[in-house]
């Protein structure tokens, strides 16, 4: 796992879950995290940070029309 630090000013102090939870939600977007380790990331249970992806315009099930349409062709 990497660490990264983030200097911010005090005044998000108060947004700090928010803006956590914000980028867990990009990085999950762009694939990057599973859903499990963006909720990690957001300090969340996975299906309680899920139901809050909307509230960041991501989208919980975010495959492409290509990857369901192989995904029902090989079930």
């Amino acid at each position: 796992m990497t660490t990264m630090t983030l200097e911010l000013p005090d005044s998000v102090e108060a947004e700090r879950a928010d803006v956590l939870r914000m980028i867990a939600a990009r990085l999950y977007e762009r694939r990057t995290l599973s859903l499990s380790e963006a909720a990690r990331l957001a300090k969340m249970q996975k299906w309680d940070f899920a139901e809050i992806l909307a509230d960041y315009g991501v989208a919980y099930f975010n495959q492409t029309r290509a990857e369901l349409e192989h995904e029902v062709n090989n079930a």
